[in-house]
């Protein structure tokens, strides 16, 4: 049920009737597990990105950008929400499916229910806001914010076409049984599922798998390029394309940009395959990542394309980030491609290389060409941003719930240094928790605060990057004032649970 508080302000109005191809259009593209030294343009050495690099020449690249959470689906919901992981519903990757519900897809079987935690339907997501001031809103990859026929899903939260997976331990087979779509100028009532029909005639898993032909990164791509060209500058556009490449598993089609790599390195790498994660063995995983890397920069030279084509380039903002930071499942090893070591931890952690993410903006004639930013935000701020970008005023007064006693928006926007116009407030600090490690994090300033289990560490990340020198006994009011933060921002989970400081 989506809120019924959702109402046209005047300023939208106004905006409307004097034209909406005046208001930019917005692309997010979110891959799924890439670390901050992914990219070429981050200084990586040993995997191709030329697209992704030209959209870095042609905007913005900010070296202190964070994600919501270090792992997926809460990350997620940071985005989507507007709200810190102290504040938001979903703080984990809480799991709807289950071995006594299922059926089957030719000899496989497959779960009857699948995905996560719903978002909640109290407080307003990106989609809604965007659908309620004349968007029109596409969604493609991965969901994650509800699981099937739940109260949050994508055609019940403002999206107007959906096409990927719902849920994202699905998405852990890129040739799966099933991908779920929605299409409200189709008639569609709710999400459906998709059954590739070819793909179920193999196995899920094993020697068999290979010889399934329908790659979900592909098929969701070409339904993203589909939406773009229904596209027009007669009504301004959201498009958030949560691409599952580079995550786990680590399999793609036989093609050009697989042989590229190929015999590439002087160390290959073998995965014998995890069954019941549904990552399938492979004898070349650094090959296999690295084009995984590739194929999702050719996707992004593949949509700027599309949107020179069209003529909605100049009038388009575009974002390219990752949800959080690089993963080690299904064969994967970013310590090979990481060599130079900046960060400290991966996917999971509320270290550095956990959150720290790539992040580009590139808005022709609004945003600065080749700049390299450190402003430091996180994926909460976005909503606040996207705001700003499309011209909607008072967001927070128009969208907050007044049934709720505190209906929380912890985003501050970086309009300002996109743009260069206005003033740019900061935050005093940046807040995450994560229930799985038990871990939670705090960034103030130069300080770098990282609770494991309740105990506390405290970096200076002006001089130790990469976290390796404990500092909290030296700097006690420093640690106080942090500890504060963590009390002031954190609320009770009953789901997510986190062990506090003393």
């Amino acid at each position: 049920m989506q809120p019924r508080y959702l109402l046209f302000g005047a300023s939208t109005l106004a905006a409307l009737a004097a034209g909406a191809q005046q208001r930019p259009n917005i692309i997010y593209i979110m891959c799924d597990d890439m670390g901050y030294g992914d990219l070429s343009c981050y200084g990586q050495q040993l995997i191709s990105t030329p697209n992704i690099d030209r959209l870095a020449q042609q905007g913005m690249r900010f070296t202190q950008a964070y994600a919501g959470s270090p792992v997926s689906a809460p990350s997620r919901a940071s985005f989507m929400t507007g709200q810190h992981t102290g504040h938001t519903h979903v703080r984990g990757n809480k799991e709807y499916w289950s071995n006594n519900n299922t059926m089957k897809y030719g000899n496989n079987t497959d779960y009857a229910l699948v995905g996560q935690e719903p978002y909640d339907t109290a407080h307003v997501i990106i989609p809604e806001i965007f659908k309620d001031n004349g968007y029109t809103t596409g969604m493609f990859g991965k969901w994650a914010g509800g699981y099937e026929g739940s109260v949050s899903t994508p055609d019940k939260r403002g999206i107007d076409e959906f096409y990927g997976y719902i849920c994202q331990f699905q998405a852990h087979l890129y040739y799966p049984n099933f991908l779920n779509a929605y299409s409200r100028s189709a008639g569609d009532k709710a999400v459906k599922r998709v059954v590739l029909d070819q793909n179920i005639q193999h196995a899920m898993f094993g020697d068999d798998y290979v010889n399934r032909q329908q790659y979900s990164s592909d098929l969701i791509h070409q339904h993203a390029l589909n939406w773009l060209d229904k596209q027009s500058k007669d009504k301004p556009f959201l498009g958030i394309f949560t691409y599952t490449l580079p995550h786990a598993e680590l399999i793609q089609p036989e093609d050009s940009i697989l042989e590229a790599y190929k015999g590439h390195f002087c160390a290959e790498r073998q995965y014998g395959g995890d069954k019941g994660s549904r990552y399938n063995p492979t004898n070349i995983a650094h090959a296999q990542f690295a084009a995984m890397i590739s194929r999702l920069d050719m996707q992004v030279g593949e949509i700027m394309k599309k949107l020179e084509e069209k003529g909605l380039a100049e009038n388009t903002v575009v974002i390219f980030t990752s949800d959080n930071g690089p993963h080690e499942e299904g064969g994967a090893d970013p310590t090979f491609f990481n060599r130079d070591a900046k960060l400290r931890g991966l996917k999971r952690s509320t270290y550095e290389g956990g959150i720290r993410i790539p992040f580009i903006v590139s808005w022709p004639g609004q945003v600065r060409e080749g700049v390299t930013s450190d402003h430091q935000f996180a994926f909460y701020d976005l909503m606040a941003t996207f705001c700003d970008l499309a011209g909607i005023e008072n967001y927070e007064q128009r969208y907050r719930n007044p049934r709720l006693k505190n209906d929380w928006f912890d985003g501050i926007s970086i309009y300002p240094t996109l743009t260069g116009k206005g003033t740019q407030k900061e935050h005093d600090h940046l807040y995450w928790e994560f229930h799985e490690t038990n871990m939670l994090g705090v960034r103030m300033g130069n300080w770098k605060m990282v609770v494991n289990r309740g105990e506390v560490h405290l970096y200076d990340l002006a001089n130790d990057l990469h976290e390796d020198h404990d500092v909290a006994a030296a700097h006690p009011e420093v640690v106080k004032k942090m500890k504060a933060f963590i009390k002031q921002d954190h609320t009770d989970s009953q789901l997510f649970r986190v062990t506090l400081p003393q």
